[in-house]
């Protein structure tokens, strides 16, 4: 191949994702020409209302599948945590590279922990996954709405909007950004969204040629966590708008996985861990599913989902 076009959306980070992957490819493959394709997702549009409330799945990525479907590029660059647990007919993720941080970071300008934040403090953050965990932690927080991106956010707690906020790790590094507080927010007390700190790098099944092309990136270690967590996600057929949370790590020969459901206001958790062998990835994360729904998590969810039926309506 002489040139590869890469579809992604248009976001600082998106873009700063997409240009890693064409760097890689450049150092590896002297006189390939890559080209970036940028693509405004429907997420990208919608940013005055929760995305709960929006509804459907694959938010950020449906449009961008469009471009490879109808030949407009031949590979995307997702973040994993924004890909739903099922792909459409004819796409795959061929390559998944090595993970960098999966947690969440709480963000502050004036409070150096969890600890420290007031009765009532504001928290900023769209996700239902978050403002459960973090409501779990401290109820007595007032959770509020926080969308767009990272610039955005970081933007919106300087100006005192909020006490707090909660994001990706992964973002702050890839963009170096920072803060005056930075509290790390990890197991096993508060555990990331599936697939986060990944990327994933989608194709046409029938592009074998991209298989040759990209293979040098596949890190099989991440992968093996990642089947695991998505298998988790698609047994609960979960979206990515839902309290649904998961942490695997590969360590030797085995891979060891805890996934949970929560309801919104983090009053009622349903926790279960896996272990075994990393090619029992996808069994196992659908083993962790159904404890996790027998122990209570299919009435949370059916909750859940009866709610933002309501919203929609």
């Amino acid at each position: 191949m002489k040139k590869v076009v890469i579809a992604t959306r248009g976001s600082k980070l998106a873009l700063w994702q997409a240009e890693h992957i064409s760097s890689r490819l450049r150092e590896r493959y002297s006189g390939l020409e890559v080209e970036l394709l940028k693509v405004k997702t429907t997420g990208d549009k919608i940013l005055d209302v929760p995305l709960a409330k929006v509804g459907g799945k694959g938010l950020f990525v449906k449009e961008i599948e469009e471009a490879l479907m109808d030949g407009r590029a031949d590979i995307a660059v997702h973040s994993m945590k924004d890909m739903p647990a099922e792909l459409p007919r004819g796409l795959k993720l061929g390559i998944i590279p090595e993970r960098e941080s999966r947690f969440d970071v709480l963000l502050s300008t004036s409070y150096p922990d969890i600890s420290s934040l007031p009765t009532g403090a504001t928290v900023g953050t769209s996700s239902l996954r978050r403002q459960a965990q973090i409501l779990h932690m401290r109820p007595d927080l007032e959770i509020q709405m926080l969308r767009g991106n990272l610039d955005t956010r970081l933007r919106k707690l300087k100006e005192g909007i909020y006490d707090a906020i909660i994001v990706a790790a992964a973002g702050m590094s890839r963009l170096n950004m920072h803060a005056d507080y930075v509290t790390e927010l990890s197991p096993p007390y508060f555990l990331p969204a599936v697939g986060q700190g990944a990327l994933g790098i989608e194709y046409l099944q029938d592009r074998q040629e991209l298989d040759e092309l990209l293979g040098f990136m596949d890190d099989f270690s991440t992968r093996y966590c990642i089947e695991c967590e998505r298998a988790f996600l698609a047994e609960l057929e979960g979206g990515c708008q839902v309290p649904i949370a998961c942490y695997c790590r590969h360590e030797g020969n085995n891979i060891q996985a805890t996934g949970l459901v929560c309801d919104l206001k983090g009053e009622r958790m349903i926790r279960k861990s896996v272990s075994g062998k990393p090619k029992d990835a996808r069994s196992l994360g659908v083993d962790m599913a159904r404890q996790v729904l027998e122990a209570g998590g299919r009435e949370i969810l059916a909750e859940l989902y009866a709610c933002q039926d309501d919203n929609q309506d």
